[in-house]
């Protein structure tokens, strides 16, 4: 993609996000009790217990989140789980994680990936992450980017419901768990897989290594480029806790994660993916030519190159080798170490 059309998508989903956003003038924003949680022994605890998941039909699933807070509608976690055959407590599975926001992959998506999962010969789950779609609370306003605390509860509640999940999926009988995030999830997955070495593999796409002190210079909107200053420092407090993917390293293997970047990327710069790879010790890493709208939303033929990625890491039997999917070629895909 033309780098001047992936920046003005990405600017322009910016712009979209922006309009969502409340007034912070005067508002308790609650940093330093923010701060003070992400640097405590609560924000990821050493342990885990299995979900208690509960079945909906074939199908969708959900189990009381391990990290309760005030509101109802988001103490309930909400999945589906793509059974491959019969069989599917034998094959492992691939617990695919959506962006903020992001109800196009979650809801059209990622069903498409499922499936493609399957037919490899992997399980496919998914989950909702804490304050969306069904789990967003009715009372208005009740969620907001703002309040730094409720922002990183909700992250610490996130992780812990994918650690969750991995659990009752061993517990089950799969061999092997492998997280994929995209935006968000990706950030959920990075910090999940810097505490859990239970995970057999991780791909992260444009994940969020750190918060962007430069955002509110893309906006648009004169209210939100009022308070940048603030957003500044809040940024840079919030940056330097274990929220940053850079401030820890991973539970497993280099050569079981992958990390997709987008090089026109606005939302997640390139050069924050970059601090990743190398404070991860340069695992692989495909830069790819788009935006993060475009990362994001599968680029043509993506899906199937990540699947033959994670197959040899997942320790896919003979008879589930894939079939019929694009070999990884060209230098946008192959593993780079500029």
């Amino acid at each position: 993609m033309l780098a001047p059309l992936a920046k003005l998508i990405d600017w322009y989903a910016i712009q979209v996000l922006a309009i969502r956003w409340p007034p912070v003038i005067g508002r308790n924003l609650r940093l330093e009790e923010a701060v003070q949680f992400l640097k405590g022994p609560d924000f990821i605890p050493i342990e885990s217990q299995p979900a208690r998941v509960e079945f909906n039909g074939p199908l969708h699933f959900r189990f009381p989140t391990p990290r309760p807070g005030e509101f109802a509608e988001n103490n309930v976690v909400y999945g589906r789980l793509y059974r491959c055959g019969e069989n599917w407590r034998e094959r492992p599975v691939i617990v695919l994680q959506h962006g903020g926001g992001d109800f196009p992959n979650h809801r059209f998506l990622f069903p498409l990936i499922a499936r493609r999962c399957n037919r490899a010969g992997f399980n496919a789950a998914t989950l909702v992450l804490p304050y969306h779609f069904q789990r967003r609370p009715r009372q208005f306003g009740a969620f907001s980017i703002p309040n730094h605390l409720l922002w990183m509860q909700s992250t610490a509640q996130g992780v812990a419901e994918i650690r969750a999940l991995t659990g009752w999926l061993l517990a089950e009988g799969c061999p092997a768990v492998a997280l994929w995030g995209i935006s968000l999830g990706g950030s959920l997955a990075g910090l999940t897989v810097c505490r859990d070495a239970r995970l057999a593999s991780v791909v992260l796409a444009a994940p969020g290594v750190r918060i962007n002190c430069s955002f509110p210079e893309l906006v648009f909107r004169r209210r939100i480029r009022e308070v940048r200053e603030e957003y500044r420092v809040a940024s840079e407090a919030l940056n330097l806790t274990p929220l940053t993917l850079t401030s820890a390293r991973p539970a497993i293997p280099r050569e079981n994660i992958l990390l997709i970047e987008g090089i026109h990327d606005l939302m997640e710069p390139k050069k924050h993916v970059e601090e990743l790879w190398q404070a991860w010790g340069q695992p692989d890493i495909w830069r790819l030519p788009h935006g993060h709208v475009g990362v994001c939303l599968g680029v043509s033929g993506l899906a199937g190159r990540v699947l033959r990625w994670l197959a040899p890491r997942l320790d896919a039997s003979p008879a589930t080798k894939l079939q019929g999917l694009p070999p990884i070629s060209g230098q946008r895909l192959a593993r780079n170490k500029q």
